[in-house]
């Protein structure tokens, strides 16, 4: 097992000197500013570069795309792969090197991988909690200049309130992230889809559903938009109820953590040398400790999980 720890170490620390090299070479080609701006030049980065790989893969490509674009997050998708990679090899260089067998290794490097995941799903997840509340006046501001615009342009009447700052925060974002995106001539499929993605309700679907009709076919939304305006004030009192849940659920999810960490210092506290023994020397008092971080990274994912099922 030491010479899976040493192999993982080397990796590692290959990986390190590359980018710092890579790094340092990039810098001196960016010095000449008027070939730095030339998108061949910008192309050669090993972000871009791991981006571009990636994009063969493409339902993992488009989902960590929309992901890190719905989470309002300035990480590049090759750099997240950095992260990620660079993670893997020091989970699997830890794990080898405390618990020293293949199970800690694999596991460690797994857990450490799906960190830079994790947050982002956790970064989502809270900017969904903060703008659920906001969701209904937006629409009610929207459905207004909507029907001022004489119900023709559905562009029009986003970018009327964007100038006119009339969708406050928190949630502007979301809808100027949206009329961005439309802006830009991305397909609105896909714009949708972000924006739907970065609220993650049921009412952002029925209303990403009237715009995507009202784009493609030109047809006017602002009765179903009326519709949707009165279910969601019905439905607004058990939405608040569902977001006392969801606040549970976040709460629980750092329980296990604190558990363990205050079990964990009792026991050294009581006999820092038995402790140590246990916890450190004997493999399985290590194995133990593997199983415990094991199981909380379960919870940890399913609690969620069971935040998303929520929304």
């Amino acid at each position: 097992m030491n010479a899976l720890a040493l192999i993982s170490l080397l990796m590692l620390l290959f990986l390190l000197f590359f980018m710092m090299l890579f790094a340092g070479l990039q810098a001196l080609v960016s010095r000449h500013t008027a070939r730095a701006r030339l998108q061949y030049v910008q192309d050669q980065r090993l972000d871009r570069k791991l981006s571009g790989w990636l994009s063969r893969l493409r339902p993992i490509h488009g989902h960590l795309h929309h992901l890190i674009e719905a989470s309002q997050t300035r990480l590049s998708l090759g750099l997240f792969v950095m992260i990620v990679v660079l993670l893997m090899l020091l989970g699997m260089t830890a794990g080898g090197l405390f618990f020293r067998n293949a199970k800690g290794a694999l596991l460690l490097s797994f857990m450490l991988g799906a960190m830079p995941y994790i947050v982002l799903r956790l970064r989502l997840i809270g900017l969904r909690l903060r703008n659920r509340l906001e969701f209904l006046p937006a629409v009610e501001v929207f459905y207004q200049y909507y029907r001022v615009s004489g119900s023709t342009n559905v562009k029009t009447a986003l970018q009327v309130c964007m100038e006119e700052n009339r969708i406050l925060y928190p949630i502007k974002p979301v809808f100027d992230q949206l009329h961005r995106n439309l802006l830009t001539g991305r397909e609105p499929e896909d714009c949708l889809r972000v924006f739907v993605m970065s609220l993650g309700h049921v009412w952002a679907e029925y209303f990403a559903g009237m715009l995507r009709v009202a784009i493609s076919e030109g047809n006017d939304i602002s009765d179903n938009m009326k519709e949707l305006i009165t279910d969601m004030r019905r439905a607004q009192r058990s939405d608040q109820a569902e977001r006392n849940r969801l606040l549970e659920i976040r709460v629980a999810n750092f329980t296990p953590i604190l558990f363990l960490a205050l079990f964990l210092a009792i026991n050294v506290k009581i006999n820092p040398d038995n402790s140590y023994l246990y916890y450190v020397l004997d493999p399985e008092g290590r194995n133990m400790i593997l199983d415990a971080l094991l199981l909380i990274f379960a919870s940890f994912l399913m609690g969620i999980y069971l935040s998303m099922r929520r929304m």
